[in-house]
């Protein structure tokens, strides 16, 4: 079983929680042992899985990603100017495989599911794969 769904991200570097989004999914599948891949379909944005209590974090992320890969390089040639979001991606990964067991996601206390947007605003397509 297969699904994509759009987010739409209001900001050039955005982190937007879909852990609800995948585990309604889930659930409406009636899947009760398994794994779901979570993949960003572009490659200027990834998935990851981090912490959900505390919006800092995520502040935090995106700040230290720019030190990391910064926006405006000189060196970079790539004709669209966004070389940084590529690394970006090509860092945090485009896709995710998380263990279902029951039912329900497997997931920390503080852990959510992220889509990580480098170079919006944009409307994005993430794909979820269920394996049994």
């Amino acid at each position: 079983m297969m699904k994509t769904f759009s987010v739409n991200t209001n900001h050039h570097d955005q982190m937007v929680d879909i852990t609800q989004e995948i585990a309604n999914w889930i659930k409406e599948q009636g899947v009760k042992d398994g794994a779901v891949i979570v993949s960003s379909m572009h490659t200027t944005a990834g998935i990851t899985v981090n912490e959900n209590a505390d919006p800092d974090v995520k502040t935090d992320m995106l700040r230290r990603w720019d030190e990391i890969f910064p926006w405006e390089d000189q060196r970079d040639k790539h004709m669209e100017g966004n070389t940084a979001a590529h690394m970006k991606t090509s860092y945090v990964g485009h896709a995710q495989t998380l263990i279902i067991e029951n039912g329900e996601l497997v997931l920390g206390t503080w852990q959510g599911i992220y889509f990580c947007e480098f170079d919006g605003p944009r409307r994005r397509k993430v794909s979820l794969k269920l394996l049994k």
